[in-house]
């Protein structure tokens, strides 16, 4: 094994988190965006769609792209990349400009990201990979934290007029250094293999498909219409399309984009579902929270991070040790990790209803923090199970299908969490202790979706250990006579 296999690993966390701190600083930005560089609110909704959207639109041929080519080559050209492309986002001179880097920025990340997750799955074997795993569900967790407090920091220093170009400016640092060391201390790519063929038809088909199903929901959650609803129909019948297509092209020429016989192996379909859907209930409460906090409390951008901080220091603190654990406790961890933060997100559901005089912040601070921990147990140990059967050369195209249903499921959560705290809001004439309420609950009942998944994989597990439970047993008795 790579003995630097550790402070490789290291570099391609720096990587993954300055590709999701640039998530969340950004969303604290956005009204010194507007007052710097007076976009309008389309723009302004650009600005935070247009990296989604273009970000789950690579990921996948970025995948397959660091599977065939080398993944230490596609990694530094997504950290460059990345990089360059902040610094001409803290450069723009309009809303237009801002948009259209954002968009390029959006593509960076998805060429960069599914190499993290292909790069550990190359360097780290059984108890190892565990224990990277959750490292990798720490730094996520670390991202979501740090963003929000960095970015009003950096608002607050800079000014409301020019603090939002910091926000971009940040990563020139960070992306210098892990370029720097990801080209000194990263595993060389074997041989010098020229890139396989991308299957531009299937390229097309799963792009399109997931760009009909990810803009209605990105629309819907920002509560700005017109919302397409008509291309949310059209989403599945395309990604129908690809399914036919790469099982045709996988018999004909053998290359397919994506191997579809990952979603045939149980534990890596079952994860891909739990990802879809919990995080789903994870976005929408970040998302819900900050609104409560900042427009219903009135809070800072600063200040907002800091209130909904314990959650991610919860989930780092357990993610940590969560992807290890996963080998020993199995799918078991991963229910019960969801089942905490069930029960802690109702819990400051109620707490909202029936807020007094306490500073909400300390209120909330303790469930958060038990939701937060209870979350670790499940992103980490999720992704450890997922990919514990898949060949470490699937390892990108493995790690992107799973990211590409992370960010429809993020998407979908903005839409439904985002509808019922809007929708509430509207409808209360501005009640945002009831809106925000109600979010929660809804959270939550998402995040139940997939502790019932867990559920449900268990219980098929042992119903099928006791069907073949007197075979085993049979053969073992024939092998004593």
């Amino acid at each position: 094994m790579d003995p630097n296999r550790w402070r490789a690993f290291a570099v391609c966390l720096m990587a993954g988190f300055m590709t999701l701190l640039d998530v969340s600083v950004v969303n604290v930005a956005l009204p010194s965006v507007q007052a710097g560089l007076r976009t309008s609110s389309s723009q302004l909704s650009w600005v935070v769609a247009g990296y989604t959207l273009t970000f789950g639109l690579a990921l996948v041929p970025s995948g397959r792209l660091g599977d065939g080519f080398g993944r230490r080559r596609v990694f530094l050209l997504g950290v460059a990349s990345f990089t360059v492309v902040s610094v001409v986002c803290g450069l723009s001179a309009s809303g237009t400009w801002l948009v259209c880097a954002r968009l390029a920025q959006g593509v960076a990340g998805g060429l960069l990201t599914p190499q993290v997750v292909g790069l550990m799955q190359q360097l780290f074997e059984g108890r190892e990979r565990g224990t990277a795993a959750g490292l990798y569900g720490a730094m996520v967790a670390a991202a979501t934290a740090v963003g929000p407090p960095v970015g009003g920091l950096l608002i607050q220093a800079a000014g409301s007029a020019d603090g939002w170009r910091w926000v971009f400016f940040v990563n020139l640092p960070i992306g210098a250094v892990t370029l720097a060391l990801g080209i000194r201390l990263l595993p060389r790519d074997r041989g010098h293999r020229r890139p396989a063929r991308l299957d531009p038809v299937g390229v097309v088909l799963l792009g399109a498909g997931i760009a009909a199903i990810i803009l209605p929901l990105i629309r819907a959650g920002g509560g700005q219409g017109p919302v397409p609803w008509p291309l949310l129909g059209f989403g599945p019948v395309l990604l129908a399309c690809f399914v036919a297509w790469e099982r045709n092209h996988g018999r004909r020429k053998g290359v397919p984009l994506v191997d579809l016989r990952l979603l045939r192996h149980r534990p890596y379909a079952i994860g891909f579902l739990i990802g879809v859907v919990y995080f789903a209930g994870y976005t929408g409460l970040v998302f819900v929270l900050s609104l409560y906090f900042q427009r219903g409390l009135g809070y800072s951008a600063f200040a907002a991070g800091a209130a909904g901080a314990p959650f991610p220091i919860g989930s780092s603190i357990s993610a940590a040790v969560g992807g290890r654990a996963a080998y020993r406790f199995g799918r078991l961890l991963v229910a019960a990790g969801a089942l905490t933060v069930v029960l802690a997100l109702v819990t400051v559901g109620v707490l909202i209803h029936v807020h007094g005089r306490t500073p909400m912040w300390a209120v909330l601070a303790g469930p958060l923090l038990i939701a937060g921990m209870g979350s670790g147990l499940v992103i980490g140990p999720n992704l450890t199970l997922a990919l514990q059967g898949v060949p470490a050369a699937q390892g990108g195209t493995a790690a992107a299908v799973l990211q590409t249903g992370q960010r429809i499921g993020s998407a979908f959560g903005l839409a439904v969490v985002g509808w019922s705290f809007l929708g509430t809001l509207a409808a209360s004439h501005g009640d945002h202790r009831l809106a925000a309420g109600r979010g929660v609950f809804t959270s939550a009942a998402v995040v139940g979706a997939a502790l019932l998944v867990s559920v449900g994989d268990m219980l098929g597990s042992a119903r099928g250990r006791r069907r073949t439970r007197p075979v085993a047993d049979g053969d073992r008795q024939a092998a004593i006579k």
